[in-house]
């Protein structure tokens, strides 16, 4: 059965997207099982998988118990598109309407090892949909001056989910995003975070860098197309990694830093 990570924030343009895919290219490569979930109405994670607009069944579909998950599966991810923003809506009216992503996942999950969810940037029912279906989450987060009112305000909905539908969540960690560590304003963020949440917050963080942008629009993976900057998601997989208790995997993962980080920027 597979462990099911949702990663969500408060808002758009953290990096939450990138790190869904980021993190899928690497455990895939590491020879996992992994299946992307992509359920934010916008449908850049499925873009970023190079998956037509016009693929057919998505999400909506499947929330709406049309097909099955398997049957919604491209090019290794269950995409989505803004028919899924109508389907919430549809969602809203329905008994039981906070447990249906899990209850159309179930089955799905015994054929992989990770399901990764993107969450919409809003903190709505697809995103509480999103939780009550996971083992775990990751809040992805920027370096900026109200980056820990957002985080709080993340964990508002995590708390909901977990004490009302899920009692065995957990916050996997807090990924901080598209930062400049060489501002104070970014280490001040980062100081405040690691503060308020002193076992969560990971140690690596995400540099700020147009090449994921760039990763995004050609649907080519980082690791590909500027493998220099895949150190960073490098780091972070082996922080969550550990901290699923998967260090069988770590050895492998260093092996694929050597193969494809350039040795002048590995650490």
């Amino acid at each position: 059965m597979a462990t099911t990570i949702s990663i969500l924030s408060q808002k758009g343009g953290t990096g939450k997207t990138t790190t869904t895919r980021t993190l899928a290219d690497i455990f895939a490569r590491l020879g996992l099982a992994v299946l992307a979930v992509d359920a934010d109405p916008q449908g850049n994670l499925s873009d970023y998988f190079d998956v037509s607009p016009d693929a057919s069944p998505t999400l909506a579909e499947v929330l709406a118990g049309q097909v099955l998950a398997t049957e919604a599966i491209h090019n290794g991810v269950i995409p989505a598109n803004l028919q899924l923003a109508e389907s919430e809506l549809i969602l809203a009216g329905k008994i039981g309407r906070e447990v249906t992503m899990r209850n159309a996942l179930r089955e799905v999950k015994r054929d992989y090892d990770i399901v990764l969810i993107d969450c919409p940037p809003t903190l709505g029912l697809l995103t509480v949909n999103a939780l009550v279906a996971s083992d775990q989450a990751i809040l992805s987060t920027e370096a900026q001056y109200f980056s820990l009112q957002g985080v709080e305000q993340a964990m508002e909905i995590f708390n909901l989910a977990r004490d009302s539908l899920n009692p065995d969540l957990d916050l996997l960690g807090i990924v901080l995003n598209i930062a400049n560590m060489r501002t104070r304003h970014a280490r001040g963020a980062r100081e405040s975070l690691r503060s308020r949440f002193p076992d969560k917050l990971f140690n690596s963080v995400i540099r700020q860098s147009i090449a994921y942008a760039e990763s995004a629009e050609r649907a080519i993976p980082i690791l590909d197309l500027k493998p220099e900057r895949g150190q960073d998601y490098i780091d972070l997989a082996s922080e969550v990694l550990t901290r699923l208790r998967r260090k069988d995997l770590l050895a492998a993962l260093e092996r694929l830093r050597q193969d494809r980080v350039p040795a002048s920027v590995r650490r």
